[in-house]
């Protein structure tokens, strides 16, 4: 009741995370695996090339406090570690999120996903997948068809279609993703 609450009053995704990190919802405590240690090599939770840079303005002018991946349509999108799904569903104008809880004071925000796994309060392992990118057409046969990618210009760039958007925020603070994930190479 206080999430649908929080959803239904919050104008920016900033102000969601916040205070959503207050709301806990029948929640057991759970010990995860700390990541002091892991901070800078999580894994990406989905292969992709790094367009923008946290506060890095977009086209309109746009500075966000994450950073943008490029993807291939249809990506499986993974747990970067183990954690606690805090919310998981459609918000404002990011279609469908996923906020991970991995310790207390720590979450992680993927925005852009097409469909999603999980639900709000559940405990994940790392690797466990979160959702899919958009980009896929299922049809009624069971056929997935991509209705992405041209197949002109073989190899010219037009196979990465889809953006997630990743946040990081420690104690209600937004954090630089790029020095928590290995972000060295095109995933």
């Amino acid at each position: 009741m206080r999430t649908a609450i929080l959803i239904s009053s919050s104008e920016t995704l900033e102000g969601f995370a916040s205070g959503l990190s207050q709301v806990t919802e029948n929640e057991t405590e759970i010990d995860l695996p700390p990541l002091d240690d892991r901070i800078g090599s999580l894994k990406l939770p989905v292969k992709g090339l790094l367009l923008r840079r946290m506060n890095e303005a977009d086209a309109a002018g746009i500075a966000r406090p994450g950073i943008i991946l490029a993807t291939r349509s249809g990506a499986l999108v993974h747990a970067p570690t183990a954690a606690t799904i805090r919310y998981v569903g459609p918000l404002l104008d990011y279609g469908n999120i996923m906020i991970l809880e991995p310790q207390t004071d720590i979450l992680f925000v993927f925005a852009g996903l097409n469909i999603t796994y999980g639900k709000s309060g559940q405990i994940i392992t790392e690797g466990t997948p979160l959702g899919l990118m958009g980009g896929l057409k299922i049809t009624a046969s069971a056929d997935i068809t991509n209705t992405g990618l041209s197949t002109f210009g073989d190899g010219a760039g037009n196979g990465r279609l889809e953006t997630l958007y990743i946040e990081v925020r420690q104690q209600n603070v937004p954090q630089d993703p790029v020095s928590w994930f290995r972000t060295d190479k095109d995933g």
